[in-house]
């Protein structure tokens, strides 16, 4: 289907990377596909101490002294399907499909988010008519979940001076900064005690929200699956003897909370009352989130009690956790218009035998206001009894405003589409942060097509700006290989 597309080569590519599972941590399947690309187009390659792939491709004759540029995307993809899907990440393709001038999957997350800006750079990679200087493609593993990749590249593998990162999200703007993150847990014992009287097991179900990145969506005001969930016990509590057996909530740190649901214990006497109340409180949610949550769902199932309930006070102390935890956007950037400066992303509640974990993932384009926020988030939950770690910090991105490549490419934007590229600093997380540790002397850019909704079964990429992207792209790499201030001359 997608291989009709144009640009043609690269849409193969993205239709041939749908074909092969790679979530995070699972990428090992299109790594090896990669390689094996690299051989048949006869071009070196090596995989770096943490996993990373390299491919090299020679400049084209006359430019070999040119300034190197070193294209980058990250292999791995966010699992998220529908509430109905029984899609297995570790096994089954993604199905895409076309609606309107957009490509989306079929009940999952794309994986245009990077998978586009892999198949991009094969494109390049294969492609005989491209104008370029020396090249080097480096395919990073585990962005999603951790930023493995880029946090273990390791110096001088890389001989490059200009790094393109393809993980943008918004046609027609350059990114040149981006927020750093760091993963909160917190743990708080919990106790239970077994039922003294006659139960029957409801499920009390959250779903239907949109969730969205936890970076470029948190300000959406959106809802957040967890707090839903604990608000509705709450409430439903303080009418009815409600006993919490399980709770469950949320996937992934950098996805909202789409959907989330709770086993209680009921007396059977109560239970109409409880539905209707329920219900009056779904209507009222539904009228609080009408423009941002338009498919928002409460529901019920009826299902076995397979443990003891918490006794009232951890009950108590687990909705009082959730709900106490920060969650959204917590300051906009004071000099930047429009752009989040610091958020928290309540990402996932876990009840198990004796614990709760609630996870995190919090971020700041300034380290001060994020460890503000992270002893904000302890602060909150310590008097709840919760024991909170830290970990997985990366660092932001800041901004260089007279970068030669920053220049080169917004004039040349302007020359190919008659109007200017819009200079960014996103609050997601990019890995040039991580990058530019290992290669402080960097000039970075990061750029893409207009992608939709990552990180959630909605995400769609619109395939007009995706030939754009690629008309782009490849007139980058031949005006930055003739940048007479850029090149090497002889040696």
């Amino acid at each position: 289907m997608l291989q009709h597309l144009a640009p043609q080569p690269l849409w193969q590519h993205f239709q041939q990377i749908c074909a092969i599972p790679h979530p995070s941590y699972h990428e090992e399947a299109l790594v090896s596909h990669l390689q094996r690309f690299a051989d048949q187009q006869g071009l070196q390659h090596q995989r770096d101490k943490v996993g990373n792939l390299i491919i090299r491709k020679p400049a084209t004759a006359g430019l070999e002294h040119a300034a190197g540029v070193v294209l980058q995307s990250h292999m791995d993809m966010v699992p998220q399907k529908s509430d109905d899907s029984n899609h297995d990440f570790s096994v089954d393709p993604i199905r895409p499909r076309v609606v309107d001038g957009w490509v989306f999957a079929t009940d999952t997350t794309l994986g245009a988010d990077n998978g586009i800006g892999v198949a991009a750079m094969l494109a390049v990679l294969q492609a005989t008519d491209l104008e370029h200087g020396p090249l080097e493609a480096l395919f990073t593993i585990n962005e999603e979940s951790g930023m493995d990749g880029a946090k273990g590249l390791q110096a001088g593998i890389l001989k490059g001076e200009l790094l393109l990162n393809l993980d943008s999200e918004q046609e027609g703007e350059l990114y040149v900064g981006c927020a750093g993150g760091i993963d909160a847990t917190a743990k708080i014992a919990m106790q239970r005690s077994p039922l003294s009287d006659e139960r029957v097991g409801l499920k009390l179900i959250v779903r239907g929200l949109q969730g969205g990145h936890s970076g470029l969506d948190i300000n959406l005001g959106r809802g957040n699956a967890n707090q839903l969930l604990a608000e509705l016990i709450q409430q439903l509590s303080s009418q009815y003897d409600l006993k919490l057996v399980d709770f469950n909530g949320g996937s992934l740190r950098n996805a909202i909370a789409r959907r989330a649901d709770a086993l209680l214990a009921v007396s059977a006497d109560q239970l109409a009352a409880l539905r209707d109340s329920t219900q009056q409180l779904k209507a009222e949610l539904k009228q609080r989130y009408h423009q941002t949550e338009p498919e928002l769902d409460v529901g019920f199932l009826h299902t076995d009690i397979d443990a003891d309930p918490l006794t009232a006070a951890s009950q108590q102390q687990l909705i009082d956790a959730v709900l106490n935890c920060p969650h959204g956007m917590q300051r906009m950037h004071p000099s930047l218009e429009g752009v989040v400066e610091t958020s928290n992303n309540l990402a996932k509640v876990q009840l198990k035998d004796t614990s709760v974990e609630l996870q995190c993932l919090a971020r700041s384009a300034n380290e001060l206001e994020r460890d503000q926020l992270c002893q904000q988030i302890e602060s909150r939950l310590a008097p709840l009894g919760a024991t909170v770690t830290f970990d997985g910090a990366y660092p932001g991105w800041t901004p260089d405003l007279n970068a030669p490549l920053l220049d080169a490419m917004q004039r040349l934007h302007q020359q190919l589409f008659d109007q200017a590229a819009e200079v960014k600093v996103i609050h997601a997380g990019l890995e040039c942060g991580l990058l530019a540790a290992a290669y402080p002397n960097w000039q970075m850019i990061s750029f893409g097509p207009t992608i939709r909704f990552p990180h959630s079964p909605g995400e769609k990429v619109e395939i007009a700006s995706v030939e754009r992207f690629w008309q782009y792209l490849s007139h980058c790499l031949k005006k930055l290989a003739k940048l007479h201030e850029q090149a090497k001359g002889p040696q």
